[in-house]
């Protein structure tokens, strides 16, 4: 009961900070901060899955599989950024 709790909070504040950098890519149109509410909000969704699987594990190549994608997602943010800006 509690570990479904706690889950929830993390599911929770992912997806409200995964709010914030939105907006503040309306703002600003930074494709850095798109990637960081993607990310974040991906990284919500997948905790999300763990409330329905019978026994997760944090070890599982699913789950790092997911989180390998939204870091992925943040280097190619890093990447385009820097390489715009030095032409």
């Amino acid at each position: 009961m509690l570990e479904s709790f706690l889950l929830g909070i993390i599911v929770a504040t992912s997806l409200a900070v995964a709010t914030f950098f939105m907006r503040f890519w309306i703002q600003s149109k930074d494709v850095l901060f798109l990637a960081f509410a993607i990310a974040f909000a991906i990284e919500g969704l997948n905790r999300i899955r763990f409330l329905f699987i019978d026994k997760p594990s944090e070890g599982s190549a699913s789950i790092y599989l997911v989180r390998l994608f939204a870091f992925i997602i943040i280097l190619s943010a890093i990447v385009w950024k820097n390489r715009s800006q030095s032409k």
